[in-house]
């Protein structure tokens, strides 16, 4: 079975040229499912559609959720697709088989109150918490992915213009910075930055204490620790400050199309979800206060 799923990992990085996060998700569904015919002693290739719904239905017995469960299924869905293509089997297992829609939720974000409370935590006086501070500024300021947060380099910063390019793939976003999140990065880059770098050509924006590029899940300690310092129930990822920027660019009067391009959604409908969550938080709002609610 190990060479089956390698020959469709190979097929997603060279032909398909997929992300590096769509292969790992792809071959962890893949293994797992794998795993579970192995013990039901069925090859992945001769599987039928009720050994799939079998599958199913044990993912269900382990309290996994819709989400969870409509993602494996992708998954399978396109190993067996294909395995047609190239006619590795004759029938498609998985075709027509349905699981509970995923309940959409909306993403959570911070009040205008908590943001400042986690933005005052890192503390300016020391290394670390400068490099900490602009980090966190620069991700509520323009909103961009944390992939994207360590991934810029010196060279994509500006500031006299005030503003930030941002690289994905193929597109280039330019985003403004407002004033404070420009002097942290401004403080950090001038006085931290040259002391923390471990080579003087090194070209990352934000670097480790090793003085190389900061990496995600380094990103990930550093916003759980001052979510744990400021004292807030939220539970903050890197992606809460992104849907926070969103969400009160819109409470304050910003149109979608302008959130949409500062946010690098391809599609609007992506965007029009906090629409959503903006309607949400004012009902919220008029229950708590309205005297007759």
């Amino acid at each position: 079975m190990s060479n089956i799923i390698a020959r469709y990992e190979d097929y997603l990085i060279h032909i398909k040229n997929a992300s590096a996060n769509t292969v790992s998700s792809y071959m962890r569904d893949l293994r797992q499912y794998a795993s579970y015919l192995a013990q039901e002693d069925v090859d992945i290739l001769e599987a039928t559609q009720q050994d799939v719904g079998g599958y199913i239905h044990w993912m269900q017995e382990q309290d996994k959720s819709p989400a969870t469960i409509s993602r494996a299924l992708a998954s399978i869905k396109s190993r067996y697709l294909f395995a047609l293509q190239n006619k590795e089997i004759d029938v498609n297992p998985v075709f027509n088989i349905k699981v509970e829609k995923a309940e959409k939720k909306l993403p959570q974000i911070l009040t205008g109150k908590e943001v400042e409370l986690l933005l005052q935590q890192p503390k300016t006086s020391d290394m670390k918490g400068c490099r900490d501070k602009a980090m966190l500024e620069i991700l509520y300021a323009t909103g961009i992915r944390v992939s994207e947060l360590i991934g810029l380099n010196v060279d994509d910063v500006s500031i006299p213009g005030g503003f930030i390019r941002c690289e994905n793939g193929e597109k280039t976003r330019i985003i403004p910075v407002y004033p404070e999140a420009l002097q942290s990065l401004h403080e950090y880059m001038d006085t931290v930055r040259p002391k923390m770098i471990a080579i003087p050509t090194e070209q990352s924006l934000f670097v480790n204490i090793s003085g190389e590029r900061m990496s995600r899940q380094g990103f990930w300690k550093i916003i759980k620790y001052y979510q744990e310092k400021a004292n807030i129930d939220k539970d903050i990822t890197p992606h809460t400050l992104r849907h926070s920027f969103a969400a009160h660019l819109l409470e304050n009067g910003a149109d979608l199309r302008s959130i949409q391009q500062m946010l690098g959604h391809s599609d609007i409908s992506s965007t029009q979800v906090y629409t959503q969550l903006v309607k949400q938080n004012l009902k919220a709002v008029y229950n708590k206060y309205h005297p007759k609610a």
